[in-house]
This record gives structure tokens, sequence and C-alpha cells, in this order.
């Protein structure tokens, strides 16, 4: 908070105190360079010194001012002794300026004396440990050592009121502070380490460490004053003790240490040593865990110290359960009546209780200031960013939130003091950050940051909006953002685009289309080949694209997506995502001429990405296909081809010629080395189908049905007739020509050619895949001569076969089988030759007739089939064999 912030503040909470204080000061030299608020506190011996909250007028810098006045002592003491307080007072403020040290209080403007007051200005003081302690009570001062004025007790009484009234009370603030355990601890061990400075360093005995000398900062440190009663030790001999006055009553007790924490050597031996400082830091120990009461309570009587302090070590070790177990041993030692059993303070800051790593965070920020750049970033960078979590919220403001700002202006280490900043914005409340944080986060906006720095804010920037006032995000920090695509170091531009994707929702339409979209295209052109850039420019433009106009997206984010060659499975994935995005969100308007020009031959190609992982693969074709199924039903609409049996190109989906009876799976059937010529037809085959409707034997008795019969389409061959042979000039059927499968197969010997069948319902030069098999049966009961005896070779079981006796006179003769597409007419006896001639030769081979398969041609279906019920597909031919 600003130093004139802070004094308007004072102002408007306590006028009438701010103007009392004012009159206070008023003849005093501090006043010209300092500007004094209201009272906060009080310290030294008996609380003399007013503390004021106070700002210095060069520069702004917040402090706090200690003012005595001298009538306090003028009213309490002998007039004589008024110069004597005086002296002692401006003394310690001397002494604490030689002691430098971060533990000690740091003044900031020596003492500064007029007629009624001392001042002097240090760093800024939230209370004493006295004041929090919450033991000294508004009272008035004893007057043991007032002498009695005239008038007798009522005057002394009035004078002792008057003196109360003038006496600082304790104020409400510190009534209040609560210790947290961490505080506690960080508290003593500071304390510890300002004695260690003072006794090996300084080689002083303090001599008065009680709560009225330990001063708390507003960062919540723990600094040790009152140097009114320092001692020189030999620095050859640390250890030997020196002499020092005991505590009398015939000295005014502001004029001494206190009595209820001075070391018992003191006061019966009229010395002391470096250990008797540990004593006095015991019984502050003690008295912090008994409510802020010391366990002895003189009352500034020296037989009641003598009498309490025989009962010493039983109060101590009831007291104990109420410590840290870590700390127990080490208070009961400094407690001590003997002063050889008290640590050293060296000693004491190596016990457990302080080794802590939050407590090693907050030390080392305690002096950070004395450190060098590269040991404070590696501090601010790593180590309080560990600690922190660990480090109760009430240190993060009143302890490490101060030092963080004053490093703001630093620019060395600025980058690194963000990292903890970034934390505190994203754990503060929003009462929190507009209290504590909005006003130093406008300096670091509008102050030269360097790249890290940049980086970092950008990097965080969505939460910095989220606590931001509205109007301050328009004035402060969108310009900020805008500013930094302008920049000449791609690492603060590719973060100025994550920024955009992060906080998109907190920009104007306006800006988006004529700001943001320009810049990030223009990063995008420059860093084409930069796979994080790319990356980051997809995911802003995935942002930012709901809120962009259509023609903008088809005329600027289209071509930017064409241009992205790079092909990382994550740059894929999210160009995936996007074109989906386009694809399923019609108000974008994505054509089927453009998903298909521009946008399917860019992602195709990524499918057989070796890069890819499963998922991604099947991300990639789901997108895909989606594409290609509204590209499909475009163009079925408009092509007006919905009926029409075309190969879709949808993967699941089943055409209807796959569930045609043609594509029945089959057993395959070849029947070797057939031939089927085409059949001739004649006068006397037409004059047979006019006839057919006859009742002769052919139409009638030889087919076994009436003309109008589904069977009389049939040509039956019931029987062998002998002595007949079909003229070439009546019927001319097709040629089957078998070539022989051996030598010794029937109808084929060696030389011979192939012997001729004719069919009546081929085509020519028709070869297809028949379920018929025209070989010789496996060992056939069939017609075999007796007289040639032997068996014949068999290649098939499935179709029996016709014998003759002489395969030679088979040759010879040209066998017909007239096959017929229709009825043939009974009467010319054109079955009846063919028939007899059949016969014949079965007679001749025999001597008996046997009965012959039955040849059945169907002329008018349009299958072939087996009596079996093996079906093949064969145009306009249909043979069944039946016993």
């Amino acid at each position: 908070m600003p130093a004139g912030t802070m004094f308007a503040k004072f102002k408007s909470t306590n006028v009438a105190a701010a103007t009392a204080t004012q009159s206070v000061a008023d003849g005093n030299p501090i006043t010209q360079y300092f500007e004094i608020g209201k009272p906060v506190a009080c310290a030294g011996p008996e609380l003399v010194w007013r503390i004021h909250d106070a700002y210095r007028k060069s520069d702004n810098k917040e402090c706090s001012v200690f003012i005595f006045e001298k009538k306090i002592a003028e009213k309490l003491h002998k007039p004589r002794r008024k110069e004597t307080i005086t002296e002692l007072l401006k003394s310690s403020v001397k002494t604490l300026e030689r002691f430098r040290h971060p533990r000690i209080l740091q003044i900031y403007h020596t003492v500064e004396e007029s007629a009624d007051t001392l001042a002097f200005a240090s760093e800024p003081i939230f209370a004493s440990l006295s004041n929090v302690l919450a033991f000294h009570e508004s009272k008035t001062y004893e007057t043991t050592n007032v002498t009695p004025a005239a008038g007798g007790a009522a005057a002394a009484a009035a004078q002792a009121q008057a003196a109360a009234n003038t006496l600082p009370q304790r104020p409400a603030h510190a009534k209040e502070y609560n210790f947290l355990d961490m505080e506690l601890k960080y508290g003593f061990l500071q304390l510890t380490e300002a004695l260690a400075y003072l006794h090996y360093s300084g080689h002083v005995i303090h001599r008065n460490v009680c709560p009225s000398s330990i001063l708390i900062t507003k960062r919540g440190i723990w600094k040790l004053a009152g140097m009114e009663y320092v001692e020189r030790m030999n620095e050859n001999d640390l250890n030997s003790s020196i002499p020092c006055p005991p505590w009398s009553n015939r000295v005014s007790k502001m004029a001494q240490p206190n009595l209820d924490f001075m070391a018992p050597e003191t006061q019966s031996t009229s010395k002391c040593s470096l250990l008797s400082d540990m004593f006095s830091l015991g019984m502050v120990i003690c008295a912090v865990f008994n409510n802020g009461r010391p366990l002895i309570q003189a009352g500034n009587s020296t037989s009641n110290y003598a009498k309490q302090m025989e009962s010493l070590d039983d109060l101590v070790h009831k007291l104990m359960p109420r410590l840290p177990i870590a700390l127990q041993e080490a208070t009961s030692r400094m407690a001590s009546r003997d002063a050889t059993a008290r640590p050293t303070a060296q000693l004491l800051q190596l016990i457990k209780y302080f080794i802590d790593t939050p407590i090693n965070a907050l030390k080392f920020l305690d002096v950070v200031n004395m450190k060098d750049t590269q040991q404070k970033s590696q501090f601010y960078k790593t180590t309080l960013i560990e600690a922190m979590p660990l480090i109760p919220r009430k240190l993060w403001w009143q302890n490490i939130w101060p030092m963080l700002k004053s490093e703001i202006n630093n620019n060395e280490v600025l980058a690194a003091v963000l990292q903890p900043v970034m934390l505190f914005v994203q754990e503060a409340t929003h009462a929190e950050y507009d209290t504590l944080m909005s006003a130093t986060m406008k300096i670091i906006y509008n102050t030269p940051k360097s790249i890290q720095a940049s980086v970092t804010i950008l990097e965080n920037l969505h939460l910095i909006i989220e606590k931001t006032k509205p109007e301050d995000v328009t004035t402060d920090i969108m310009p900020m953002l805008f500013y930094s695509f302008d920049g000449s170091t791609i690492q603060v531009q590719s973060a100025a685009v994550v920024a955009v994707a992060n906080v998109f929702d907190s920009i104007d339409e306006l800006s988006i289309r004529r700001m943001v979209l320009p810049k990030v295209k223009m990063v995008f052109e420059k860093n084409i080949t930069d796979p994080k850039i790319v990356q980051n420019v997809l995911m802003c433009i995935e942002r930012v694209m709901d809120r962009m106009e259509r023609a903008q997206v088809m005329d600027e984010v289209l071509p930017l997506l064409a241009n992205i060659r790079i092909p990382d499975p994550d740059i894929i994935m999210r160009t995936v995502r996007i074109y989906h995005k386009l694809f399923v969100d019609k108000t974008y308007g994505l054509t089927v001429e453009t998903m298909a020009t521009n946008v399917l031959p860019l992602l195709i190609p990524h499918t057989v990405n070796p890069a890819l992982n499963f998922e991604q693969y099947c991300y990639l074709l789901e997108v895909l296909q989606q594409m290609l199924e509204a590209i499909d039903r475009q163009q079925r609409n408009k092509l007006k081809l919905d009926n029409l049996s075309m190969a879709s190109p949808e993967r699941h989906r089943t055409l209807r010629h796959q569930f045609s009876t043609d594509n029945m799976n089959a057993p395959p059937f070849n029947i070797p080395n057939l031939r089927i010529d085409q059949r001739k037809t004649s006068s006397a085959e037409d004059m047979a189908r006019k006839n057919s409707g006859g009742s002769g034997m052919l139409g009638g008795w030889w087919f076994g049905c009436s003309p109008s019969s589904p069977d009389s389409n049939f040509l039956r061959v019931g029987n062998v007739f002998p002595n007949r042979r079909l003229s070439d000039n009546t019927l001319m059927t097709p040629k089957i020509r078998i070539a022989p499968s051996c030598a010794s197969s029937p109808g084929g010997t060696p030389g011979s050619g192939l012997p001729t069948r004719r069919h009546s319902s081929i085509g020519p030069q028709e070869r297809r895949g028949s379920t018929i098999n025209l070989s010789p049966p496996t060992k056939s009961p069939l017609l075999y001569s007796q007289k040639q005896g032997g068996s014949m070779p068999n290649t098939s079981s499935s179709v029996p076969f016709l014998l003759s006796s002489s395969m030679q006179s088979i040759r010879s003769r040209r066998q017909s089988t007239v096959l017929s597409s229709g009825p043939l007419g009974s009467g010319s006896g054109l079955l009846q030759q063919l028939g007899s001639g059949m016969v014949r030769q079965l007679t001749s081979v025999s001597g008996t007739v046997s009965p012959v398969p039955l040849l059945r041609v169907n002329g008018t279906r349009n299958s072939l089939s087996h009596s079996h019920s093996s079906v093949r597909k064969c145009p306009s031919l249909n043979i069944t064999f039946s016993q």
C-alpha cells in the first residue's frame, strides 16, 4: 500500500488521535523527515516509548516513529532523575545503530531531541511482545518510588492518576493477536540468533531480554531492541563473568532491567555472563506458554523475587507439558538456576526443534538482500516455492509478501520473484488480491520486464484476470497482452498466443476479429515449422473460433490449417478436432465441396502416419468416415439415385446382390475338356414342335402326361430301340465332345478323336461349371460284358454310363442323344429309331435288356440339377438323372 494511502487511512480512522500525535511531536526535528500517524504500540522500559505508524517524506517508505515524552519521567520520578532516564534512552538508540543485524531492530533515522520529546524512526513495527502477550493490562504505574507531595495521600493518589492518564494503553489489535506454532518457533529462533550475534560478534551482554524489549515487525519478524543496559565483555574471555549492578529499590525501575526476567546470579552475586541472557530467554519462552505471565512475578520487590526463585524448578517442571516436546529439555536447562547447565546461543540454534524446512526458507528470506542475484533467483524459483505449502497463510501475507514486493523493481530477479507471486495470485481471495496485491500488480504490468518475466506473466494471465476487477482488465491487462504480440522474441509471442487461448472469454469479439486473429496468424506465418508454436496457435484458434464470424473462419482459418505440414501426432489431432468442429457445427457452413477438395486431401495421408497411436488413428478414421458419409448423402440426393444399386462407400452398408441365390456357396465343379457347340435347328425339329400337342406315342404315352402337362416339354428316353440311327437332316443337336481320360475309358481309343453327343439347349462355345459328372462310376453294377471280363477303370461314383460290347462299334458310329427344349410330336419314330439302336447294342453285349437311366432335358427352366438337389447355373439346360 502506498504510504500516502496508508496515512490517509490513519486520518480517516482516527483524526483526533492523529491531531494529538502532531501536537506531541511538534517541535521535534524528526517531523521534518517523516509524516507521523496514530500510535499503534508501546515498548521499552516500563513501555515508555510510544510507537506511531509513519512514512518517510523523501521516498514514501513505510516506517515507525518512537516518541518518548519527558513529562512522564518528571511526574513519576524525582526531578534529578529526569536527565538520567533521557540519557539512558538516547544511549540505547545509539547502541542499536551500531549493531546491524537482521535480528536487531533497524534504525532508519537517529534519535532527535526537543525540549519535550525524544524521537527516532525504525522499520515498521506491529507491536511489542509485551503488547501481544496480553499480560500488561491498563493500569497505573506503581508509585512506590514517588515521594508524596504536600497534601498527603490524597495528593499522591491524584499524582498517580495523572501519571496513569499519560501512560499509553495496550493497542486493541495486539490484544486480539494469536501466535501460530510456526510463528513461535521462528520467533524463538530469531531471538537466539540475535543473542548469538551480540555475544560472539558484538561481545556484549544484553542484560534485559524481556517482552518489552522484543519487537514484532509488520512482517512478523521478532527483533531484539532495548539496549539500555548492555555490558561489554572481554573479547578474549567470553566465558568469564563480569560485575553488574543488581536490581535495587533505591533506583528507579525505569532505569533498571525487568526484575521478573533477571538471572539469579546477577541478583545474588552482582555478576553476569553470556549465560545470564540465556536464562532471560528461557523465562521469555515460559511466559509465552504461560498465557503471557512470567513464572516469577516479583512486583518490583527483591524479597518476592528471592522467595519465588526458590520454587522456580517446580514451576518450570509444571509448565513443561505445555511446551513442544522438542523444546522442553532446552527450556528447562535455560531456566535453571545453575548457570553452567544452560546452553549457549550457538548450541541452542542446533536443537531439533529449529530444524525445519519452512523455517529455513523464512530464515533465508530475512537475509535475502545480502545474497547475490544467482542465489536470490534460485531461492525464489525453487526453495521458496517448495516451502510455501508448508507455511501458514498468515505468514504468507505477513512475512513473505512484503519481501516479494520489495523485489518488484529489481529487474534482475523479477522473473524469479514472479514464480511465488503467481502462487499468491492463485491462492488469494478476491478481497485479499484487491486489498494487498492489485497495486503491486499494476506496477508489474507497466514496467519493462525481461523475456522470462513477460512469459511468466502471460502464462498465468488467466489467474490474474480471474482476480482482477473488469475495469482493470480493460485498462491495464489487455494493452499489455496485445503489445506482447509485437515483441521481437518468439518466446513472448508464443506465450501471448497461449494467453489469448486462456483468457478469450475476457476479450471482446471486436478485439478478437481485429487484433487477436491477425496477430496470431502473423506469429504462425513466422514460425510455421516450430511444432510448439504451431501447437499453441492451433489451441488458440480452437478456443476463439466460437466467437468469430463464419466468413472469417472460412477465409482465414481454413487456409491456415491447410499450411500445416508438421506430422506431429498432437498437432494432427488438434487439426482434426478443428475440422470436426467445423463439420459438426452447422453455423460454419462447411460444404461438401470444401470437405472433398480442401479437407479430405489433407487428412487422408495421415491415416498412414506411423506416429499415430491406435486411439488417435481411430479418431481420425471416424472423422473421415463422417465426412465421407455426408458427401455420399449429398451427392445421392443431388443425382436422384437413391434407389439404384450403386456401390456405397460406406463401410458397413450391405449390397443387395450379396443375398442373391447366384452367390450361394456351392462346391466347385468342372467337366474336364468339355466343349459345347451351337445347336442347329431344322425343319423336322420345327415340325416336331408343332406336333408336340398331339396324342401320339411321344406326346402322350411316352411322356406319361397330357400335352398341357409341365412335363410335356421334356424328352424322356425310357427304353432302347434297336437298329435305329438318328438322321442328320432330321434334328441337328449341339455336339458334346468328351475327351478320353485314358485309353481304356469308354468311348475313347487312341487316335480316334472325340466322340460326339448332341444337346439341344447349349449355345455355341459356351462353357460353364456343372454339377454333373460324366465319368464312369466306381464299381458300377451296370451292363457289362461277361465275355470280355475284367474290370473297367472308374473315375466317378455319381452317374452311371452305358456300355457297349464293342468300343470300336461305338466309335465308328455317331451316336446322338436327342435333346429338345420342347416336347416332340408323336408318329415320326425319331425316338423309336434312337431306342431300337440302343437296345440292339445292349442286347448284343449281354443278351438281355437292362434298364437305362432316364435322361431328362428341360428347355424351359434356367438351372441344371442333379437328383440329389445339386443346383448349378446353366442357361437353357436342365439335365436330370434318375434310376
